[in-house]
């Protein structure tokens, strides 16, 4: 018999009457948990996948001046199974929110078929850094297919749509679009204090780097690697580049 998980995760945080962010509801399911550390809410394998058939849900809500930083203790191994395996991630920040999420790579192992779907909505006023990386394959062998978009609206604005399908090889070893590269990913840097990031940076674009800028404010970075250090490198250079002047928070404050 083939597993499926159909799990629906969840975290809220809110600020409470002392200013200070507390967690009011933290809900693992399958193999998505949750566990709350001093300096952020990580998300903790607790199956292997997801394997094809998985439909995996994260709900992400900051409430009113809340702050909520979310990591991984490990990367996320897509791996084959019956039919395509999909992660839905949809996160609403509140006015004075701040949202930083940046969990670890997810790998696409051969033979599995993997769509991640994000939906960020954001109210006036509230923040967000968003990092997402991928890393095709597993060392020395062909990749999985894989698709992502990244919805984000601001105010009821849309503020982004983008969209990356790796699900064709041909297209995806395409000088166009990879080439050789094993790793892809982007950092989005949206919202309150990102102001002078989104003035002071410039469109530019570098060896396996491209920044861009947008409305709202907000700064959209996208770079690929050799692998996932390469462009965890890349990413991590071109936001100290920003200079976005955005102090860390952690995920609950004490």
């Amino acid at each position: 018999m083939t597993r499926r998980y159909t799990a629906h995760a969840a975290v809220t945080a809110e600020r409470g009457p002392d200013g200070r962010t507390r967690l009011t509801r933290l809900r693992s399911d399958g193999p998505l948990a949750l566990r709350q550390a001093p300096d952020a809410v990580y998300l903790v394998g607790a199956a292997a996948g997801p394997l094809g058939g998985d439909e995996l849900r994260l709900d992400v809500r900051v409430g009113p001046g809340a702050r909520l930083t979310v990591r991984s203790a490990a990367g996320t191994l897509a791996l084959p199974g019956d039919g395509e395996s999909r992660c839905t991630v949809r996160a609403h920040v509140a006015e004075g929110g701040r949202l930083d999420f940046a969990p670890e790579p997810t790998v696409a192992a051969a033979g599995s078929r993997h769509r991640a779907v994000t939906e960020i909505h954001l109210a006036e006023g509230a923040a967000l850094r968003w990092r997402e990386e991928l890393v095709l394959g597993r060392h020395g062998e062909e990749p999985g297919r894989h698709a992502g978009r990244l919805d984000v609206t601001v105010g009821g604005v849309p503020l982004l749509r983008h969209e990356l399908d790796l699900t064709d090889p041909p297209v995806r070893r395409s000088p166009a679009v990879l080439g050789r590269a094993r790793a892809v990913g982007s950092l989005l840097l949206a919202g309150a204090g990102h102001a002078d990031a989104h003035t002071a940076t410039g469109a530019h674009a570098a060896e396996g780097l491209s920044v861009l800028p947008l409305a709202g404010p907000a700064v959209l970075i996208t770079a690929f690697g050799d692998d996932s250090a390469d462009l965890r490198r890349r990413l991590e250079r071109a936001e100290r580049q920003a200079d976005t002047g955005s102090p860390a928070s952690p995920a609950v404050s004490r």
